[in-house]
This record gives structure tokens, C-alpha cells and sequence, in this order.
């Protein structure tokens, strides 16, 4: 019986060991994380605040055209973003209709990567092209 309670006597002071070892290391290395990660997220603010704008603001006139017609579009930026989409001209083969939900999916993919609209590929392809265009004028260089 005796041998048997050292066993255990043993193997609880292991285990309690082990907790206490594990509670240790994991409350020291989250004493150690906080201190860097606070100077990291200044070192990123800093850094962010001078990184320069990808577009600037404003509204920029884009264009784009196929065998089938042309289109025309206006796109106006804030911040980097793209805040609103207007067909500006349509002289496509198909009727405008077909493509009159493009300028809200661009707003809200922030892309002129649109759907392809089903039996209107090249006005959609002619609208893309535009919104790269003036994607393209809005770029700061």
C-alpha cells in the first residue's frame, strides 16, 4: 500500500508541476507579446498615415467600346473608394437595360471585375473597360 501511495504522491505532484509550469510559460509569453504588439501598432499607424492614397478624389470619366457600340461611364472616388457609378453614354448594339445593374455591383465589389451579363457580353465588356479607364485616370502616381 505504501508504494502505491508514493505513485500517487508522485504522479500528482508531476501533474500539479505541469500545470503550474504551462500556466507560467503561457502567462509570461503573454507578458512578453503585449509590450512589442503595443509598439507594432504604432509603428503601423505611423507607417499608415504616410502611405500615399491609391485614387484621388473626385469624379473620373472612363470610356469603352467593342464592334458592337460604346459606353461611357463616370466614377466618383473618396478615400479610396469607390462611391458612385454612372452610365454617362450608351451607344451599344442592345438596349441599356441589360446593363443597368453593373454600376451598383461595381460600388459594391469595389472592382470593375462585374458579372458577365447574359446576352449582353460585349456592352458588358465595353462597361468594364470603361470603369478601368477611369479607374486608370484616378490613380495617383
Amino acid at each position: 500500500m505504501a508504494k502505491m501511495d508514493k505513485k500517487w504522491i508522485v504522479l500528482c505532484t508531476t501533474a500539479i508541476g505541469a500545470m503550474y509550469s504551462a500556466g507560467y510559460l503561457t502567462t509570461e509569453t503573454q507578458a512578453t507579446l503585449q509590450e512589442p504588439q503595443q509598439h507594432i501598432q504604432t509603428n503601423i499607424h505611423s507607417v499608415s498615415s504616410q502611405v500615399k492614397s491609391q485614387y484621388k478624389n473626385g469624379t473620373f470619366e472612363g470610356s469603352g467600346s467593342n464592334r458592337r457600340g460604346s459606353i461611357g461611364v463616370k466614377v466618383s472616388i473618396t478615400n479610396d473608394k469607390i462611391t458612385d457609378v454612372e452610365i454617362s453614354h450608351f451607344a451599344m448594339h442592345y438596349s441599356k437595360n441589360d446593363v443597368v445593374g453593373l454600376p451598383q455591383e461595381v460600388i459594391q465589389k469595389q472592382s470593375a471585375q462585374v458579372q458577365n451579363v447574359s446576352g449582353a457580353t460585349y456592352s458588358t465588356q465595353a462597361f468594364q473597360d470603361a470603369i478601368e479607364d477611369a479607374l486608370t485616370q484616378a490613380r495617383n502616381v
